[in-house]
């Protein structure tokens, strides 16, 4: 398992040996004493999507105390997977790292505490996993815009199919900032 810093404080990019011959492959999806070190998380609830081709879904988080880390993989298909730093005494607030996750590559990305989240679905039938370190609390929800103009993302697609609150989400200069 080879476990990678992104250029945000944190926010780890992960990639498991993956074991294939002719039956298949074979490889940890998650190994606690691999990963105790550099993620000091216990997770709790495991959440799965699953999303059509076009399809944003984002940028999501939790307030505290029900502030989520995430741990994400995609099982099939494939996703440009967002994590915007919402930290405000992070050296890397305001920045947002992206990177495409798949069914085909195995990666993962650790989502700190303290992160908006969202991706877009490159393909029909996107199967998205997700670990969290706290369980959902719909009180807590929050989002910002995926189209917000000061964070500048850009997600490679002008009309995505969005889920209501995800068409009303707040914008990033003015939501509260809890962390």
């Amino acid at each position: 398992m080879i476990i990678e810093n992104t250029p945000l404080q944190d926010l780890m990019l992960i990639t498991p040996n993956v074991y294939q011959d002719d039956r298949g492959y074979f490889m940890e999806s998650y190994n606690l004493q691999k990963l105790e070190k550099a993620i000091k998380v216990k997770f709790v609830q495991d959440n799965e999507s699953l999303s059509q081709k076009d399809v944003l879904r984002g940028l999501h988080f939790q307030v505290p105390p029900f502030a989520q880390a995430k741990l994400v993989r995609v099982i099939q298909g494939s996703i440009l997977d967002v994590a915007v730093d919402l930290r405000k005494d992070s050296v890397t607030f305001g920045k947002y790292f992206k990177h495409i996750i798949s069914g085909e590559n195995k990666k993962q990305l650790f989502i700190p505490e303290g992160f908006a989240h969202g991706f877009l679905s490159l393909e029909n039938h996107t199967i998205l996993n997700y670990k969290c370190s706290n369980y959902y609390h719909p009180q807590s929800e929050r989002s910002i815009i995926w189209n917000d103009s000061d964070l500048n993302i850009d997600w490679q697609i002008n009309s995505p199919i969005l889920a209501k609150k995800d068409q009303l989400a707040e914008k990033f200069s003015t939501f509260e900032n809890p962390f």
